[in-house]
Formats: C-alpha cells, structure tokens, sequence
C-alpha cells in the first residue's frame, strides 16, 4: 500500500471522491503543511496554524496508479483558484499536493505542467506541490461527513463517473 496527500478545497467532500475510486483503501480528512502540532479544526479555519485540510489517501498501486490519482485530484476541482474551493476560502482551502518521495514529486509536477498547458482553464494552475509534512487526522466528526450526514460540496463526481465508463 502506498499513502497519497491531497488537499483541494473542503476535506468532506474530497475524502467522499476518493473513497469511491476503485483501489483507495481508505480516505482520511485531516489537516498538513502549518505551523502548529496537532492542530484543531477551529484553529486551522481561523487561519491561526496556516494548515490546509487534506485528505490522505491510502491505495493499492496494483489497482490504481498514483499517477491517476494525481490526473482525477485535478479534474475534481479548480487547481486555478488560490486559496478557496467554491464558497470557501482561506489558505486552509488551498490546492497542495504534498508528495512522498521524488516519483510521487515528478508525477505530480508533470501532470501539473500538463494540465496547465491543455487550455481546459482560462488562468494558470495554482496548485502547490511540496514533500509531505506530518498529516494531522481531523477530528471524528470529519471522518466520512457525507456518509453520515449527507450533503455534497465543490467536488466534480462527474469526473469519477467518467473514469468509471471507460
């Protein structure tokens, strides 16, 4: 198994995208790349910590390839928008890869760079990609929010079913 770290926008809802990809062993909100040990989620929304809420993702690379994962992370939000996703906005709703080891760095730099150059966005990607710090699990509550809740978010499933099809 190998680990992922994304962060695009609200956890709730990327952590529903990626536990629906077929080989994600599991899909964990938490909160990466601040200033503060085990931040709490008030900290981190009030801008205190500068951590971005992210979900780390644990998958079967025989089943699905990281570099997919990279290919579905940009296609299920606006990688051109700093700092907010939908009605969301601070630096806790930034768009982050953060990478685990130079492969996982060069993938998501060249599917960057791809996406960047396709045309598909009318202003440059914004994405920040950087080696992984400590994750930090969120609290209970935010583990598999839609789940238990209900609800949806800035997040393209249309994106997932595409992928689904082919």
């Amino acid at each position: 198994m190998e680990k992922a770290l994304f962060g695009a926008g609200c956890f709730w809802g990327v952590e529903d995208f990626f536990r629906q990809v077929p080989g994600v062993i599991e899909a964990v909100s938490g909160y990466a790349g601040g200033t503060t040990e085990n931040p709490t989620y008030k900290q981190v929304c009030n801008d205190e910590t500068y951590h971005a809420e992210v979900v780390e993702v644990t998958f079967d690379p025989a089943k699905v390839s990281y570099a997919t994962l990279v290919e579905l992370f940009f296609r299920m939000h606006n990688p051109t928008q700093k700092n907010r996703q939908g009605p969301d906005f601070g630096t806790q709703y930034r768009s982050v890869i953060f990478t685990h080891g130079a492969e996982q760095a060069r993938v998501a730099e060249e599917i960057r760079a791809r996406v960047d150059a396709s045309g598909k966005w009318n202003k440059p990607v914004v994405t920040q990609i950087e080696p992984a710090p400590t994750f930090w699990k969120a609290e209970d509550y935010h583990q598999r929010y839609f789940q238990k809740h209900g609800g949806h978010c800035h997040v393209s499933y249309a994106e997932l079913a595409e992928e689904d099809a082919r």
